[in-house]
């Protein structure tokens, strides 16, 4: 295993138990790659929020504050990964590890310039402090900073075909709308609100006061609506199992029951969601780890020769997936 390589398995393996999991099920050239993806959009989150895996700030760097001098340096920030991508996408020379690593993995699999920049346009709405009025908008959002990361990583699985490929950027999608309600108070004590000001308002919370004790029994029935949210995405996901090989159905269907479950967890607490941290214990890890094995094995076999079930048409949809494979 190269230095590359190494560094991307080290970088998922800190940021991300739950994924780091489920990419052991992976081949090993998928898992490789799958690593190097990830090693890529952890790097430009962390790089976004001055953070170091996700979690602990670096010494020296920002947090998410809100004075000029803060934004001024994270506009700085964006426009660097902006040109360190676009240079690993051309084939020009990069130094930095987790941009050598995109470089391997967009070749290899021929990922399209606009699923890079559109992850960067995710965190472009960050830097200009985005104001989500719609649940559209907030899609919009979920779609660039993971659903297109399940884009690309569908593409890592060697799937080109745009209906399967949506069905990918729907598992992002509710990755990340479990991720909205999971960290709600730590995202608004941070000056971030990623739920639609039309929910607020009519579920009788302030714009700015959703980390208001005293609305806590009305923001959590605005997240068991974002998670009801949540699931339909994940039913949509399910299906693009069977165009996936088992391997990789075994991967993506563990991550899938994992995620989910921290919706469960959420759910379960009710209002004091929020009092720590939610988490999928070890156990239950394990009990999605091999429900994804049965999952993926009735995909690949017994689902391969039924036809998909229609994607919903009220679901969100992102735009010109197939626009890299017909270029």
């Amino acid at each position: 295993m190269d230095a590359v390589v190494s560094n991307s398995r080290e970088m998922i393996r800190k940021g991300s138990r739950s994924f780091a999991l489920a990419s052991r099920l992976f081949d090993t050239a998928t898992r490789d790659h799958a690593w190097m993806l990830y090693a890529w959009c952890r790097h430009c989150d962390d790089e976004i929020d001055g953070q170091e895996l996700g979690m602990t700030p670096a010494t020296g760097t920002i947090t998410s504050g809100m004075t000029s001098g803060m934004t001024s340096d994270k506009v700085a920030r964006l426009a660097h990964l902006r040109t360190e991508t676009l240079r690993a996408l051309a084939g020009e020379p990069v130094t930095e590890p987790a941009f050598q690593a995109f470089q391997r993995v967009a070749r290899a699999h021929a990922i399209p310039a606009q699923h890079a920049l559109e992850l960067l346009a995710g965190f472009e709405m960050d830097v200009t402090d985005y104001r989500y009025r719609t649940f559209d908008e907030t899609l919009l959002y979920c779609y660039r900073v993971a659903g297109v990361v399940g884009v690309m990583m569908a593409r890592v699985m060697g799937v080109r075909d745009p209906r399967v490929l949506q069905r990918a950027a729907d598992l992002g999608i509710g990755f990340q709308l479990t991720n909205i309600s999971r960290d709600v108070l730590d995202d608004a004590r941070n000056g971030r609100c990623y739920l639609p000001a039309e929910w607020l308002v009519e579920a009788g919370i302030p714009l700015g006061g959703i980390a208001d004790p005293a609305n806590r029994q009305a923001l959590f029935g605005v997240v068991e609506r974002l998670l009801q949210e949540a699931d339909r995405y994940y039913q949509s996901a399910a299906i693009g199992l069977q165009s996936l090989s088992f391997r990789s159905a075994w991967a993506v269907a563990t991550a899938l029951g994992v995620y989910r479950d921290i919706g469960r967890v959420v759910r379960e607490r009710g209002v004091r969601a929020w009092d720590t941290r939610a988490f999928v214990s070890t156990p239950r890890k394990a009990l999605y780890l091999c429900g994804g094995g049965l999952r993926a094995l009735r995909a690949v076999t017994w689902d391969r020769w039924r036809r998909a079930a229609p994607r919903e048409q009220d679901l969100w949809a992102a735009p010109d997936l197939d626009a890299g494979d017909r270029a």
